[in-house]
């Protein structure tokens, strides 16, 4: 009698449990899951540098190795740079050349200024001259015309006067044409500082292209996808190596749109990384995308024609991890980009702002 009374009563307890398991998953379905936004479409990022050299050239020296550590300023690969520093050598020899002619235009017109100094002193001379030859000539005149004098003087002195105004012209006419001559210097040593501004430019060209033969790091990281063997012969712009930052990685997870509602900037986040269990690491949302992942697309999908299939899209969100947490102590060494995580977004706080403005 009382065995049936007892699996009644377990009968009873078990369904009571059952009960309370399924109000429990309810209220974590229609509540709990409504404070956050999950997505196991995550992934592992970093903002990594794919190293490209500016010229050509045959490669001399590689000094990294595969998943090298390396910190920015740290030289990673050589290229033949006897072209460069030829052309270098040259740029230079231009630039002494430009810099002589710029001396000598600048000279020429030094000593031309001297010349229209003289010039200047002849004709004020000349003036000199040609005054009192004209003062002469008036009193000669002056005393043939009362008989005083004889005609004979007073034509000397008219001859005198003639050439000393002739001489004045002459001397005239040659300041003028030195002063015009300067304005020729003036435009030749502009012409010459022109050249020299061209030479100091190829010479400055020269030296960055020498100086682009050493591929250096940008930033601090780790050495990945080296593409570069020495003897190689690379073009300018072909891809060599990659840096890739782990100490300042994030995670990209995608989220549906429908779950976009209530997800902001500054939003706390908890991120499990698929190749370490049990580590929780924690972050906050830096971002969120502007666009779907589909739209920037190589292909990008036309619903315009045929038949439209309707399909939640996924928006990237761009999640920062917190610095100095356990989990991210050797993040450096332990996560690498691509790696697959489960972010979890909790938007508690939103959904209350929006109850309390709703309540209002």
């Amino acid at each position: 009698m009382q065995k049936p009374i007892l699996r009644s009563r377990a009968f009873l307890l078990g369904l009571a449990l059952l009960a309370c398991a399924l109000a429990f998953c309810a209220w974590q379905l229609l509540f709990a899951r409504g404070d956050e936004q999950s997505t196991d479409d995550a992934f592992v990022s970093a903002d990594y540098t794919v190293l490209s050299p500016k010229v050509g050239g045959i490669v001399r020296d590689v000094l990294v190795e595969d998943n090298q550590t390396v910190k920015a300023g740290d030289l990673l690969a050589r290229i033949d740079d006897r072209d460069y520093q030829a052309a270098a050598a040259s740029a230079r020899a231009e630039v002494a050349g430009a810099e002589a002619q710029l001396a000598n235009a600048r000279a020429t017109l030094q000593r031309q200024q001297s010349v229209i100094e003289q010039a200047t002193t002849l004709v004020d001379a000349n003036q000199a001259e040609d005054k009192l030859a004209q003062q002469e000539l008036a009193r000669s005149q002056h005393l043939a015309g009362q008989g005083a004098g004889s005609v004979q003087n007073a034509q000397q002195a008219q001859s005198r006067f003639d050439v000393s105004r002739a001489r004045l012209a002459q001397n005239r006419a040659a300041l003028v044409s030195t002063r015009k001559q300067t304005d020729i210097l003036q435009a030749q040593q502009g012409a010459a500082e022109a050249s020299l501004l061209r030479a100091r430019a190829s010479l400055q060209r020269a030296e960055l292209d020498l100086s682009h033969t050493q591929l250096r790091a940008p930033i601090d990281g780790i050495v990945g996808r080296r593409a570069v063997r020495v003897g190689a012969l690379v073009a300018p712009g072909a891809s060599l190596m990659a840096v890739v930052p782990l100490n300042s990685s994030f995670v990209i997870a995608n989220l549906q749109e429908t779950q976009l509602t209530h997800v902001r900037q500054g939003q706390r986040a908890s991120i499990a990384v698929d190749a370490y269990p049990g580590v929780l690491l924690h972050g906050t949302v830096h971002s969120i995308a502007p666009a779907t992942g589909v739209t920037f697309a190589a292909i990008a999908p036309e619903n315009a024609t045929g038949n439209f299939t309707k399909v939640v899209q996924r928006i990237p969100v761009r999640i920062a991890l917190d610095p100095g947490q356990d989990g991210d102590r050797d993040r450096g060494t332990r996560l690498r980009v691509g790696m697959s995580a489960e972010v979890r977004i909790d938007t508690a706080m939103r959904r209350q702002q929006l109850q309390q403005v709703s309540a209002r």
